[in-house]
């Protein structure tokens, strides 16, 4: 392992029901300190490459058949979840993200720790909407302010490593834009390692320092944030430069030229 990457996936093979690959030869890298975007189209195998680093997978017909994932130097596959967290792993989840008969607050002191850099008022300062809805339910929060409480929440588990899957879902581009730009900061004062599975590349690619591309199972194009935003290929299929007659996906019409670099 480079001693500047936090994280490093190589060829990962996921297999549903021991028959169905989902993700096939998935290799990315999270260096130290940066954010990582891991973007494309519903279905792309995102969520499930997230869940695989995570120890998440849904269930005993899902599993790992092949390839490494490495934290801090160490080979992590088929760990458990608690296990992954206590080692710096946490997880934002796409879905069932806060404890919706608590308050915000309560949330908050579920998984906070009275010690460490990331404190609840530091948390308070990053979202200080969160403050004004302290005594009220998750469960009737909006869905930015279950975001802020969710990423809350697993700022107060001393992450090393940030997994947030689909910040976009459902939300107003205002509000998408103003939570991916706390996340920037949280990453520029934290120092934190960030990796941001979206479906919007112009969201996460904004912010991020490097990104992936993935298209039905594998990563199709890679390398940093600012050479898949100038990518035409990239622009045209992913940043909303796409005609308006019906393409897929990028493979419906060629195959992506891969670059073979890798940081650290």
């Amino acid at each position: 392992m480079s001693k500047s990457n936090l994280l490093e996936v190589r060829q990962l093979e996921v297999v549903y029901h021991r028959v169905a690959t989902a993700i096939q030869g998935v290799s990315l890298d999270v260096p130290d300190g940066a954010i990582v975007a891991l973007v494309g189209t519903n279905g792309a195998g995102k969520t499930t490459t997230l869940r695989a680093i995570s120890g998440f997978l849904p269930s005993e017909d899902v599993e790992i058949t092949d390839g490494d994932v490495r934290f801090c130097g160490t080979r992590i596959n088929g760990r458990l979840p608690d296990q992954l967290a206590r080692r710096g792993i946490i997880l934002v989840p796409e879905r069932d993200k806060v404890f919706a008969t608590l308050s915000a607050e309560d949330n908050l002191g579920f998984a906070g720790r009275r010690d460490g850099p990331i404190t609840r008022a530091r948390v308070l300062k990053y979202f200080p909407r969160l403050a004004e809805r302290a005594r009220h339910l998750a469960g009737y929060l909006s869905g930015g302010e279950k975001q802020m409480l969710a990423i809350g929440m697993a700022l107060l588990c001393r992450p090393k490593l940030l997994l947030v899957d689909e910040l976009s879902l459902g939300l107003a581009p205002i509000v998408v834009d103003d939570l991916m730009e706390r996340l920037k900061r949280i990453n520029q004062e934290l120092g934190l390692s960030i990796l941001l599975v979206e479906q919007n590349a112009n969201a996460a690619l904004a912010i991020a320092n490097y990104g992936y591309v993935m298209e039905s199972g594998r990563v199709v194009f890679y390398g940093s944030a600012a050479e898949l935003r100038s990518h035409p290929d990239v622009q045209e299929f992913y940043l909303g430069g796409a005609s308006h007659e019906a393409v897929k996906s990028y493979r419906d019409i060629k195959q992506y030229r891969r670059k073979r670099r890798w940081w650290g």
